[in-house]
């Protein structure tokens, strides 16, 4: 049964205009040090980063909450061994989710970043 959908849509020269303003004060509150190292890897770090942010936005819709519940930063993109997306939850995030499953979907192109997450 589904208990929560949320969808989220964000252009990436938003997150690198937080990026280049506010800096690791931006990126160290948004994304765990294990998403860092994976965006700066890759040859554009923005769309990246930004399909993360969107995947977080999407999960605290799915879970029917806004922003203050949780920090986005408790909630982590990983990928299992085929390179499929997962979120991985900690904190307060892994506490509300303890009764269920999230499943998540990323999309990003040079101007937009899109997630989709599904709480069974």
């Amino acid at each position: 049964m589904i208990k929560g959908l949320g969808v989220d849509v964000i252009e990436v020269k938003r997150i690198r205009k937080a990026t280049l303003r506010w800096g690791d004060r931006f990126l160290k509150r948004v994304f765990t040090a294990n998403e860092l190292t994976y965006c700066q890897k890759k040859p554009n770090i923005y769309q990246h980063l930004a399909v993360r942010f969107a995947a977080k936005e999407a999960v605290l819709k799915a879970f029917g909450i806004g922003f203050g519940k949780i920090f986005l930063k408790e909630i982590e993109v990983i990928k299992d061994q085929q390179g499929k997306p997962e979120i991985n939850l900690l904190g307060k995030a892994k506490k509300m989710s303890s009764q269920g499953e999230l499943l998540i979907t990323l999309s990003h192109c040079q101007e937009y970043a899109l997630a989709c997450a599904i709480y069974t």
